[in-house]
């Protein structure tokens, strides 16, 4: 059985530069209009969270990346491995980081989505995304370009309203 056929159980850590090579590896063959090597490397220094999800051999299975400030946070990207999609990896990396988002104090993570990605638009959707607005224009097209769906997840509504209470009664 191999790493490719069956993804192992992985764990998440912090993006280093030197997994840059690979990253931009998997980044090209992912996506039609992949991110550059600069954007990755000013998303590390500016201390976006920016995670890896390894198999125990160090096997780059899947990453992502997310800023996070003023009770909000923003995917800007995840991505599996093309040969892995499929396997629930997508939802395991989306997961871990909507539960760094709440962990950070995000009250609402927001992110783009390509209206063509159907897979992706049902990813999100399971996971209690709302489409919120439309970025035209926002993704480069093979002819032109291609609006952005933006999708909004609230987080803590709970704790929102337990906050507002204590708040009231103070």
């Amino acid at each position: 059985m191999s790493a490719l056929r069956e993804p192992c159980t992985g764990r998440f850590r912090r993006m280093l530069f030197t997994d840059l090579k690979e990253v931009l590896a998997i980044e090209k063959r992912a996506y039609e209009f992949p991110w550059t090597e600069g954007i990755f490397r000013d998303c590390i220094r500016v201390g976006y969270l920016c995670q890896i999800l390894e198999t125990p051999h160090s096997f780059i299975q899947a990453y992502g990346v997310m800023s996070v400030a003023v009770e909000e946070a923003h995917i800007l990207n995840l991505c599996v491995r093309p040969e892995l999609q499929g396997r629930g990896l997508s939802r395991q990396l989306l997961d871990h980081f909507l539960e760094r988002a709440g962990e950070l104090n995000a009250r609402t993570v927001f992110l783009e989505v390509r209206p063509s990605n159907q897979r992706a638009m049902q990813l999100y959707a399971n996971a209690g995304f709302c489409e919120v607005g439309i970025r035209r224009g926002y993704y480069p097209a093979a002819k032109g370009r291609e609006d952005g769906l933006v999708l909004a997840k609230e987080l803590h509504a709970q704790r929102s309203v337990e906050t507002e209470l204590k708040k009231q009664l103070r």
